[in-house]
């Protein structure tokens, strides 16, 4: 099992604080409601309260990004999603509507759900946050890492808090997962492999959570026999010794590349992530945020 260090745990309590306040985008109402302006389908289903997101506002708007870029592009980015389902909803997209329009709106909604939420009353952490989120992707590079690289490109340092809390939050969010691309990639494993290994890695049903990749049964069948070949399932598709210690190492590959953000943020990082988590609270509160992985990631 790879060792835990001084990074390990630090950036998987930041990934976590951070996760709620800026992936709340996906599901806020007034995200979907100006999707459905450019013409989108509205949010297809309630889990609880919870609006759920469209797939092709989904997958274009946080595709724009990258620009006005094919679907085939988007797929490889996103890298856990069937390419198949992606490019069918992003070429449709783009008939739609064109990455500035929808970039626009999918901020604009973020920023309308936080301060819906948060309210003024939290202006002033806001800003603190904002600020300290400005220290640590400040030092972030982009080789490799086309999503943060799109987020850099489109930031704008306005004068208003709720947008750069976004804008900086969203940037270190798509850093951590081209970095967690990255280290899959590089372990040798596929989209469909890791897909199976995060749902046992994090205690949960198979192909409960990996469903909304949609990868067929099929190929998800031949994931599975292939890590058993490899040695990381058993025949019952658990995890084995090495295959956790092979997730896990993945895992500890993506915290690795955090080092820098939070080198930066030293001593502030407590801060930080403090003044984030009851932001994060009061969006699942109010079904702004579901639970997700971050939850469940071990040793955080």
């Amino acid at each position: 099992m790879p060792t835990m260090n001084n990074t390990t745990i630090p950036a998987r309590r930041l990934a976590a604080a951070l996760e709620p306040v800026i992936g709340q985008v996906y599901f806020a109402a007034e995200a979907h409601t100006a999707y459905q302006g450019l013409g989108f389908a509205p949010s297809p289903a309630s889990l609880d309260g919870l609006a759920l997101p469209d797939g092709p506002a989904y997958f274009t708007s946080r595709g724009s990004l990258m620009g006005d870029v094919a679907g085939n592009v988007v797929a490889a980015a996103f890298g856990v999603f069937s390419p198949v389902a992606v490019i069918a909803s992003v070429d449709y997209g783009w008939t739609l509507t064109n990455a500035t329009a929808i970039r626009f709106a999918r901020r604009q909604g973020a920023v309308a759900q936080l301060q819906r939420v948060l309210g003024v009353e939290a202006l002033g952490a806001v800003e603190v946050a904002g600020g300290l989120l400005r220290k640590a992707v400040d030092p972030l590079r982009p080789e490799g890492r086309a999503l943060f690289a799109g987020a850099q490109q489109h930031f704008e340092d306005g004068d208003d808090p709720w947008h750069r809390l976004f804008q900086l939050g969203d940037m270190l969010r798509e850093y951590r997962g081209d970095s967690h691309t990255a280290a899959w990639i590089s372990a040798g494993v596929d989209a469909t492999e890791i897909n199976l290994l995060s749902e046992r890695y994090m205690g949960l049903e198979l192909r409960s959570y990996a469903r909304t990749r949609a990868w067929s049964d099929e190929q998800f069948d031949a994931a599975q026999q292939r890590l058993c070949d490899r040695g990381w399932f058993d025949a019952d598709a658990q995890l084995t010794d090495a295959g956790r210690a092979g997730r896990e190492a993945i895992e500890v590959a993506t915290d690795l590349q955090l080092a820098p953000a939070l080198n930066a943020l030293g001593d502030d990082l407590s801060s930080l992530i403090e003044t984030l988590l009851p932001f994060g609270q009061a969006i699942r509160a109010a079904k702004g945020y579901p639970g997700g992985p971050a939850d469940l990631w071990p040793n955080r």
